[in-house]
């Protein structure tokens, strides 16, 4: 039983990279559309258009389509008539596939504190907020090379099925036999995304589904967590 989780655990992580190489989330790079811009004389919406080699910036006002900027590559340093740098925001629905490979569990009684790995798959929704900074930098050939920086964080609820481990330790010795039981995990979860890299921190509860529920000493408990998410929209 533990031979199959583990199996479909390394399954889901190796398509959360694989589906991150070769169909990257929208909300891990720039993509058409109206984003939030930072400036000197403060916040603008402007819609992004993404070319091969050419970002244009317009905003609209009043109804028109006024043009800002359009950043060519490759640009010669001496003639970058743009800033050193563009900061961009974009608010958005966030709908992932969690998964928490450890669970902290406090002390319960005479059970000292727990730190559980087990097989969890939830599904999570929430508000995510993410930044771009598109920076040009001079290159060895005097030319700009452009970089785009991304950070992302979520806050959010998550629910889904995991497994814990049921012996007698965790019942007080009423249970006898040991097996792996099936649970609902629900809670909060924060989670921050760093370019492609996307991780967070979770705190739950669990509720066994089995007829062992009233004897579990975890049941309903608060537990603490490391998850990782795979974006799905």
């Amino acid at each position: 039983m533990r031979r199959i989780q583990f199996f479909v655990f390394i399954i889901v992580v190796f398509c959360g990279f694989g589906c991150g190489v070769f169909k990257p989330s929208p909300k891990l790079t720039l993509t058409d559309g109206y984003y939030n811009r930072k400036s000197e004389t403060g916040k603008q919406k402007v819609y992004i258009d993404l070319q091969e080699d050419s970002i244009s910036l317009s905003e609209l006002k009043a109804g028109s389509v006024v043009p800002l900027a359009t950043l060519n590559l490759p640009t010669i340093i001496p003639s970058l008539e743009t800033p050193a740098s563009i900061r961009l925001s974009k608010p958005s629905l966030d709908i992932d596939f969690l998964t928490i490979p450890l669970k902290y569990r406090p002390a319960n009684g005479d059970v000292p504190a727990q730190l559980n790995a087990n097989l969890n798959g939830a599904g999570y929704i929430g508000y995510r907020k993410d930044n771009y900074t598109i920076r040009y930098v001079k290159s060895p050939m005097h030319v700009a090379e452009r970089h785009l920086d991304h950070l992302g964080y979520s806050l959010g609820f998550f629910t889904g099925i995991g497994n814990t481990f049921m012996s007698p330790t965790n019942t007080r010795n009423i249970l006898q036999q040991e097996y792996d039981g099936v649970v609902w995990n629900k809670g909060l979860a924060a989670m921050f995304a760093i370019n492609n890299f996307t991780m967070g921190l979770a705190v739950g509860v669990d509720h066994l589904l089995d007829n062992n529920k009233s004897i579990w000493i975890y049941q309903g408990k608060i537990w603490f967590g490391l998850s990782f998410g795979l974006n799905l929209n």
